[in-house]
């Protein structure tokens, strides 16, 4: 996703209003207390304290429960604590606040908040009984890890219909999250990637406590989409993630690019710190400066509504203990928590960047502009330059994609970005299956519901996070976005995905065993190697297969190989 902000120029400056108290969606809490059959659930005792939920259409669910100490005042960029523990019954029926964040990506997250109290996990399980050893889903939100939030993800269906154990959970954003400085890195103890520590102590709170909701500990998958996917991969590599679950999921990607260096990461940092009024030290006195900004402040200088700031390291950065190296090194090298893995994409990533652009082009919604012939070239010519690609690329890359093969500029810009991106990602997957099981796909579903508001001139087809509601059904991204239900035909690939992604939880396979619908990734020239999910597919009801070389083609990775074998 950071990706796409890069790539679609998103810097409109829109103005945010700060002072938001507590962030959570009250609405969508009351909505889930409202379904059919609602009632208290028994209490389960955590070893942290009691807690109660509620069941609703045969799900019980646990909302709200907190998993670490409030990272604030003296504990803002520090690891997680462990939690005090009590002994009231602690009533989980609410969402708990969102975490402190100010970009947007239009109506993907929100609102703007500056709320710090934000380690909080869900839970949703369809039998309580430890006995059951159900396998366990640990859901990672997207949102380039500058925002997202869990509240519109109800795990109610991939737990009922899956049966399976399913947990979200918030994690610390944007600069909240991910900084690196001096300062605070001398402190003596783990840095930077605090995003990151945070869903680690998940994972610890799992191991202690998942068995008296149902779930099996020692069959825990880790899994996301765009960020969380990310995460999730940077989770593969992280040796503090040693043991603490079984399988991976990345929905569009995992990651294949260079991270920052700890070095980057605090030259950063330090000028955040300037930024602040913090000066360019970095003594204890900077620490307790940087400290005492407020929450408010922090996010100022976070970034805008439409994108992040320039003190955003964003996915993380390699500070030599929580990512210990390149993720791409780490994976080549063969050091990484070796798990079987689930990776793939939609057929139009790109689009959804390309919508924000388009969302954010005017704040009065009738002069919203679709791109521009103008604005693709420049976004080419931009782009694909050096030190990134070789000189040159950018004519190659508009050689390859002309604006005449396209039906408007959208869709040739939507092209290459998203061809681009898969074969990167294509790159980690040859890499990988050799040493683990790895499945790749594309949802290719072009008629997926969009949830943002209508925007003339935006197809947005298979858009990058189009395949999240097919998982968590009427996901709609922030509270400003659109639930749209989904249709018969979608409701049955909604159905197939759902089994697919509750099989690779439970074996590790998605196909529960064998290699049929879902073939294990090959680069074999005659086997079948990626899953298209879509509606048009003429075998199993909307999945088909490509080999490798199929797929390729249709994305044009020789070309793009080509010119980014330096990268």
């Amino acid at each position: 996703m950071l990706q796409l902000l890069r790539n679609t120029s998103l810097s409109f400056g829109l103005a945010v209003a700060f002072g938001m108290l507590c962030a959570s969606w009250p609405e969508v809490a009351a909505a889930q207390n409202q379904t059919t059959e609602t009632r208290l659930s028994t209490v389960v005792e955590t070893k942290e304290g009691p807690v109660q939920g509620f069941i609703s259409s045969g799900v019980t669910k646990f909302l709200g429960i907190p998993y670490a100490e409030p990272p604030v005042g003296n504990l803002r960029w520090r690891p997680p604590q462990d939690l005090a523990p009590w002994t009231n019954v602690r009533k989980a029926t609410e969402f708990g606040p969102i975490c402190a964040l100010i970009t947007t990506l239009g109506v993907f997250s929100g609102p703007p908040n500056n709320n710090e109290d934000c380690l909080y996990l869900n839970i949703f399980t369809p039998d309580l009984n430890p006995s059951a050893r159900l396998p366990v889903i640990v859901w990672i939100h997207g949102g380039g890890n500058v925002d997202g939030e869990t509240p519109g993800y109800d795990g109610s269906k991939l737990a009922s219909q899956g049966k399976t154990v399913v947990v979200t959970m918030e994690y610390r954003l944007n600069l909240m999250g991910f900084l690196a400085h001096p300062a605070l890195d001398n402190e003596g103890h783990l840095f930077g990637n605090y995003g990151i520590l945070d869903q680690q102590a998940v994972l610890k709170w799992v191991e202690r406590n998942i068995a008296r909701f149902g779930g099996d500990k020692d069959n825990v998958t880790v899994g996301g989409q765009s960020a969380g996917a990310v995460d999730t991969g940077l989770h593969m590599v992280s040796p503090l993630a040693a043991g603490l679950f079984h399988r991976g999921i990345c929905q569009s990607f995992c990651p294949a690019f260079t991270l920052p260096t700890k070095a980057a990461a605090e030259a950063t940092g330090v000028a955040f710190a300037v930024a602040a009024g913090c000066g360019s030290g970095t003594g204890p006195d900077v620490a307790q400066c940087l400290r005492n900004l407020s929450a408010a402040r922090v996010e100022e200088l976070a970034g805008t509504a439409s994108t992040q700031g320039k003190f955003i390291t964003g996915r993380g950065f390699v500070d030599g203990q929580i990512i210990p190296d390149q993720p791409l090194t780490l994976f080549a090298n063969g050091r990484f928590n070796r798990v079987p893995l689930m990776n793939g994409n939609t057929a139009d990533e790109t689009n959804f960047g390309l919508a924000i652009a388009t969302y954010f082009s005017n704040t009065d919604n009738a002069l919203r502009t679709p791109p521009t012939a103008e604005r693709y070239l420049n976004y080419v010519n931009t782009t694909f330059v050096a030190p990134a690609y070789p000189d040159g690329t950018a004519a190659k890359v508009l050689s390859v994609y002309p604006l005449s093969n396209f039906k408007t500029p959208q869709l040739a810009w939507d092209q290459v970005g998203t061809d681009s991106g898969i074969c990167n990602q294509r790159r980690l997957d040859k890499i990988l299956a050799p040493q683990i099981p790895v499945y790749t796909y594309e949802f290719a579903d072009r008629t997926a519901p969009f949830y943002f508001p209508d925007m003339p001139g935006i197809e947005a087809l298979a858009y990058h996070t189009a395949d999240i509601q097919y998982l968590f059904p009427l996901w709609r991204g922030g509270p400003l976005g659109i639930p749209r239900p989904l249709n018969r035909q979608q409701t049955m690939l909604s159905d197939q995905l759902v089994s697919a992604w509750a099989n690779f939880a439970r074996t590790g396979n998605p196909n529960g065993s064998g290699n049929s619908p879902w073939p294990r990734y090959t680069t074999s020239a005659d086997a079948p190697a990626w899953l298209i999910q879509d509606l048009t597919g003429q075998d199993l009801q909307g999945l088909s297969t490509l080999t490798d070389a199929q797929y390729a083609a249709r994305r044009h990775c020789d070309f793009w190989d080509s010119v980014t074998a330096t990268q």
